[in-house]
């Protein structure tokens, strides 16, 4: 594996890993019906606002997410809404792993 290739892998695994938690998963999945404002996620995951923060941050820093303030409050939407085609793969996966013999416990 080349450097250029090694740049690459490094980049997508950031991405994978910024999605590899349940709430960033969560989060990602319903800014797919439009912007909502970090009040919104606090609300929902019944979480205070800085652990919600920090979520955002690294979908953020992943290029996942992008932000917009307006006056106190910061909304989010999707910057790569391409990305939830990825984790419609996830389900098929976890889909054909319950219809193959012996389930998940594989």
């Amino acid at each position: 594996m080349n450097e250029q290739d090694k740049l690459k892998y490094h980049a997508q695994a950031k991405i994978l890993k910024a999605l590899a938690h349940p709430t960033r998963l969560w989060m990602a999945e319903q800014l797919a019906d439009g912007e909502r404002c970090v009040c919104e996620f606090a609300d929902a995951v019944d979480a205070d606002f800085s652990t919600i923060s920090k979520h955002l941050s690294v979908l953020k820093q992943a290029g996942i997410v992008e932000d917009d303030k307006r006056g106190k409050q910061v909304y989010y939407r999707l910057k790569t809404p391409c990305v939830l085609r990825f984790v419609s793969c996830i389900e098929d996966v976890i889909e054909s792993q319950f219809k193959a013999p012996g389930g998940l416990d594989k």
